[in-house]
């Protein structure tokens, strides 16, 4: 893990920024102290997700697609 100061920083961000991407955690100190950390996110899986979980867990009354937007939102606000 390295440490940077603040000015570092600031006139090399993108460098560091792209460190971060590729995974590398930087730690960004004042005066010698760390107070920030540049981390990379979490890349999301692009595994396919799995269909069903909410099967048997909600209807959908007949006649949805022709419900007016108030109606609708009313369903999901106060469960009616």
């Amino acid at each position: 893990m390295q440490t940077i100061n603040i000015q570092e920083a600031k006139t090399q961000l993108s460098r560091f920024v792209d460190q971060a991407a590729a995974g590398e955690e930087i730690v960004i100190a004042r005066a010698g102290k760390p107070v920030a950390r540049l981390a990379p996110l979490q890349t999301q899986s692009n595994q396919p997700r799995k269909l069903g979980p909410g099967k048997g867990k909600f209807t959908i009354p007949s006649g949805f697609d022709g419900m007016s937007a108030d109606v609708i939102q009313a369903m999901f606000e106060n469960g009616e």
